[in-house]
């Protein structure tokens, strides 16, 4: 989407047309996936929306803050393509977009040390499976899953607190 409302203003629809174009017709995103997308990339400042010019048709383009993410984001793409991987860490920049800026980039971080870390486990585990890195790798990933069920429950239970 960074890359599209950097080329020209778009609108939501327009958004959701091109991607399915760009795809070759393999993925057009929903309307719940664009607009608050949209939504979220305005409220903090990466994207701005511009003068209605034809049917009152909103449509946005990115802000130099917004530039700036999206280089951001390029130069983790080029990171992750020198490495060799094919894919983005998973859920590529969803955590982080309801944090703090100045967290945001930690978390980042932090998540691309860890699927870089996750990726070369699993090529040294081809080349030399054992019993002990399997055992210290699955007790690790239990450990953290447990924690991270644990942050989402007390989160869960503030939230419910709220809520009364």
């Amino acid at each position: 989407m960074l890359e599209l409302l950097n080329e020209k203003a778009f609108s939501g629809s327009e958004i959701m047309d091109d991607v399915e174009k760009r795809t070759n017709g393999c993925w057009k995103p929903s309307p719940g996936s664009i607009y608050p997308l949209l939504a979220w990339l305005q409220d903090d400042g990466y994207i701005k929306e511009m003068p209605s010019e034809e049917n009152g048709m909103k449509r946005y383009t990115l802000t130099e803050k917004g530039k700036m993410l999206l280089e951001e984001e390029k130069k983790i793409k080029a990171q992750i393509a020198r490495e060799g991987r094919l894919f983005a860490p998973p859920f590529f920049g969803a955590p982080w977009f309801h944090i703090p800026p100045e967290k945001a980039a930690e978390f980042r971080e932090s998540t691309r040390r860890f699927m870089a870390a996750f990726f070369e486990f699993g090529n040294n585990l081809r080349e030399d499976l054992s019993e002990q890195a399997i055992n210290e790798s699955l007790k690790l990933l239990k450990e953290t899953t447990a924690k991270l069920e644990e942050i989402n429950q007390k989160l869960k239970e503030k939230r419910a607190d709220k809520n009364r």
